[in-house]
């Protein structure tokens, strides 16, 4: 059954290649980079599958179980451009543009001084046969990381300033995992892709992690009323326990600049001090936002306002905007 959606996978990807993607670089004379075309495809061609699974299920479940009335599309429209961009088209491009050609350097200079990526996996003799031991190794070890960069977001001033573009949306539903800045995106993506490279992740294993932890995050934002009980909610981190961290007064209002900062495992928060597992169906957003702090309601507008709080530019506090 894997094989066979691996194989229909594959010929989607050449097929698409092809008959759409090398016809566009030679029209416009970009043949050079129709390799690193086929690569970002895969990514491409994943984000398309999520996406479509993410709809119906997820899309299905916040109809039928709600945490909160759903405030109608005009609340989360601007969300579903964040994931459209951030899985199919801009952000996959410009992580291939931008880290491509730095990793290859990378491991030229590792090479010509002999030497050659730390495989985590293979520290302990006999787990390289055993990939689905290798694969929780390196998704723990990932997820241990971006635990950390996480508290970071919230921690320094010109990340939050633009990791308040996630943190504004204040309907939230399983649209929101996406609703990242640009630029936020790819300054956590660029330090995972090069970890990921310095610790011996294989591709196909990266690529794995990515589709499994995006999936997740998509479930814990989703506008649902779902704890995953005494044991459950120690395993994994549950729609509820993932809204205290959106939550006003609660998440990056509170103590120690938010709670809940876990990625997948909660065994992070509470080894570090910071999981508070009160039931979080409550309002989400942010404080200076509901005093009247404009955040934007658009794509461009909320990522100007970020840039101008980035950078200390003075903005008006009762403004609206509407792209």
């Amino acid at each position: 059954m894997i094989d066979r959606l691996n194989q229909f996978f594959s010929a989607a990807q050449t097929w698409t290649h092809e008959a759409i993607v090398q016809p566009l670089l030679f029209a416009w004379g970009l043949m050079q980079y129709a390799e690193m075309a086929f690569d970002a495809l895969e990514w491409v061609l994943i984000g398309a599958i999520e996406l479509v699974v993410l709809a119906i299920v997820l899309g299905g479940l916040e109809r039928l179980q709600p945490a909160e009335a759903p405030a109608g599309r005009r609340a989360w429209r601007t969300d579903v451009l964040y994931a459209l961009l951030r899985r199919l088209g801009l952000v996959p491009l410009l992580a291939f543009v931008l880290f491509t050609p730095l990793v290859d350097a990378i491991e030229a200079k590792m090479r010509l001084f002999g030497l050659s990526r730390v495989s985590v996996d293979a520290l302990w003799p006999g787990l390289t046969d055993l990939p689905w031991v290798s694969f929780l190794i390196y998704l723990v070890l990932l997820d241990f990381v971006d635990y950390w960069l996480h508290r970071w977001q919230h921690r320094f001033d010109w990340w939050w300033a633009l990791h308040a573009v996630h943190h504004s949306q204040r309907q939230m539903t399983f649209w929101t995992e996406d609703r990242n800045h640009v630029l936020d995106d790819l300054t956590r993506d660029a330090i995972m892709a090069l970890l990921a490279l310095a610790i011996g992740v294989a591709p196909g294993q990266f690529i794995g992690i990515v589709v499994l932890s995006r999936l997740v995050q998509s479930l814990q934002h989703a506008n649902l009323r779902w704890r995953f009980g005494a044991w459950g909610e120690r395993l994994l981190v549950s729609p509820s326990f993932h809204r205290l961290h959106h939550a006003v007064d609660y998440g990056h209002d509170g103590p120690a600049r938010g709670c809940n900062f876990a990625v997948l495992f909660p065994v992070w928060d509470h080894l570090f001090g910071t999981a508070d597992e009160r039931p979080g169906f409550v309002p989400t957003g942010i404080r200076d936002q509901i005093e009247g702090r404009d955040y934007g309601n658009g794509f461009w507008r909320q990522h100007v306002l970020a840039l101008r709080r980035m950078f200390g530019v003075r903005q008006g506090r009762h403004t609206t905007g509407q792209e």
